[in-house]
């Protein structure tokens, strides 16, 4: 068990019958009462986000996690499959529980999130940032970057993002796995 003052990014708790970590908090102490716990907690089955406030003091069920480097080898009929970098033990992870499994490439390093009660896998989350090369992009016009134009990139993943005029096929370029977005041009 946890006091809910206890609480800090990362820490997992059982509630509501799932397994939840906390994604931001507030020590908040108003002017009349008790002080109180502001919490934004993710789900980590189906990445619910929700904000709970507990008071100073309420116990909560914590839940012991582990946090472990993984390479991504390869993907089959069971998902994808991954390698403890200490052990060398393979495993399958299906690709709904990979975060940013659309930017990942062969040799990826992940970290793998699992419950050390029962060993189970809660998730996988690439590193927020990542290199991709462009195989497929339309030419840009010159001249054309008086504002901030975009146009639609392949990478080699496979999927589709949005990147300046400027970028070209077979550019190196660094990515953000939470939500697509083009970062920079990397020079090779």
């Amino acid at each position: 068990m946890i006091n809910s003052q206890d609480i800090k990014k990362g820490t997992a708790i059982r509630m509501d019958g799932g397994i939840w970590v906390c994604i931001d908090f507030q020590h908040r102490k108003p002017g009349k009462g008790n002080t109180v716990m502001n919490t934004k907690l993710k789900n980590v089955t189906d990445g619910r986000v929700l904000d709970r406030t507990f008071q100073v003091g309420f116990k909560l069920e914590d839940v012991v996690i582990e946090r472990r480097p993984y390479q991504y080898l390869y993907e089959d009929q069971t998902g994808r499959i991954f390698m403890n970098q200490e052990t060398f033990e393979q495993i399958p992870i299906a690709n709904d529980l990979v975060i940013g499994h659309e930017y990942m490439k062969e040799s990826d390093i992940v970290e793998v999130v699992t419950d050390t009660t029962d060993g189970t896998i809660l998730y996988a989350e690439m590193p927020v940032k990542t290199y991709l090369r462009v195989t497929h992009s339309e030419p840009g016009l010159k001249g054309d970057t008086a504002t901030n134009a975009t146009k639609p990139a392949t990478l080699e993943t496979g999927v589709e993002i949005r990147v300046p005029l400027f970028i070209n096929e077979g550019d190196l370029i660094q990515v953000d796995t939470r939500d697509g977005s083009y970062l920079q041009r990397v020079k090779e």
